[in-house]
């Protein structure tokens, strides 16, 4: 397959995850799109590495991966922490962290 096959493919989920973090108001449909949007580049960077021959794209990978993690962990302890205080998660809605 070609290069711009993985491109083109990478691009489209992008685009699909920019518009729903855009377009929604639901935290947690707004994270899978972040994470949408993360795998997007993480195929990019995987298609470079193998049509490069170069292990750099694949550590970075890797990289993005684990901060992706840890950005899923800390935002969905966040969600948690707002919903048990108010019964709507709303974004819009949410203009303070008041205690």
């Amino acid at each position: 397959m070609p290069l711009s096959a993985f491109l083109t493919v990478s691009g489209v989920l992008f685009a699909i995850g920019a518009l729903g973090v855009l377009v929604r108001k639901n935290p947690l449909i707004m994270f899978m799109s972040i994470e949408l949007m993360l795998n997007a580049v993480n195929l990019s960077f995987m298609a470079f590495a193998h049509f490069l021959d170069s292990a750099q794209g694949w550590i970075f990978v890797f990289l993005t991966l684990t901060v992706a993690a840890a950005e899923v962990v800390v935002g969905l302890a966040i969600i948690v922490s707002i919903f048990r205080s108010r019964t709507n998660i709303d974004v819009d809605e949410l203009n303070s962290l008041k205690g």
